[in-house]
């Protein structure tokens, strides 16, 4: 899997913008990856060097439409990705 496609997106919320402070950040991964593959796109795509990766697995939300059927979101994974002090990812 190539560095761009593991990498979804920076998810900026509460909890990421308290974990920033600590060189913490949450991002939004392709559901196959694994930590090494995460580790290295991190480092090619923001420049910075990373001390430890955290995954999270999260099953789509079941939601009711209006004629009573049940469907499911998609199901996606997020990392929080620990970098070395005094460096930054630029989430703008």
């Amino acid at each position: 899997m190539k560095h761009g496609g593991i990498i979804r997106r920076v998810q900026i919320t509460e909890k990421s913008t308290r974990l920033a402070c600590d060189n913490r950040y949450m991002l939004e991964v392709a559901r196959t990856a694994n930590k090494i593959e995460i580790k290295k796109a991190v480092e090619e795509l923001f420049g910075v060097h990373v001390l430890g990766v955290r995954t999270q697995n999260y099953k789509g939300v079941l939601r009711t439409l209006r004629n009573r059927r049940v469907v499911r979101g998609p199901s996606w994974k997020r990392a929080i990705v620990t970098v070395k002090a005094g460096e930054r990812i630029e989430l703008i």
